[in-house]
């Protein structure tokens, strides 16, 4: 039960970040561009990608000796898309900070964006997308998007 409260409080602290990070890029984009906001919250997020990858680095090298004294293992190899995963985030970063200068501001832009999430991942589920298992589409899951997209127009339209 620990670890179900753990991966709710996780995914609740993901969208608190993702949307205080949609603002901060949008301020600066404001008084920059859109563009230089994006480069700019991607430079400090390398930044910080290294500073970890270096905090940690110890620890691997140690824990790697270990495991080959007790014996060769070999590593597991990771597809080649898992690599890509900078490229969308890029691009959600230009477009947040185009959309919330705009006309759909924030609240507009995260509907639009958890309407995109639960698009793709239907597409995904029902190809296999991602080595991830094949699942049929139930009309329960049209049903879904439609709401979520119902929500996101009610958001975007009816607020002043």
């Amino acid at each position: 039960m620990f670890g179900r409260s753990t991966d709710w409080v996780l995914g609740i602290a993901a969208g608190a970040l993702l949307a205080l990070m949609i603002h901060y890029n949008s301020l600066l984009a404001e008084h920059t561009t859109p563009t230089f906001a994006s480069w700019t919250a991607h430079g400090l997020g390398a930044v910080v990608a290294l500073l970890l990858v270096l905090l940690t680095g110890a620890r691997l090298s140690r824990r790697r000796r270990a495991d080959q004294e007790g014996g060769e293992r070999t590593p597991a190899r990771l597809p080649r898309w898992v690599y890509l995963g900078g490229i969308p985030g890029a691009f959600t970063v230009i477009l947040a900070a185009v959309t919330v200068n705009g006309s759909l501001s924030l609240s507009g832009t995260i509907a639009m964006m958890l309407v995109g999430q639960i698009v793709f991942g239907l597409v995904s589920d029902h190809f296999g997308l991602f080595s991830s298992p094949k699942r049929r589409i139930v009309p329960m899951d049209g049903l879904v998007a439609l709401c979520v997209l119902a929500g996101s127009a009610l958001i975007i339209f009816g607020g002043s």
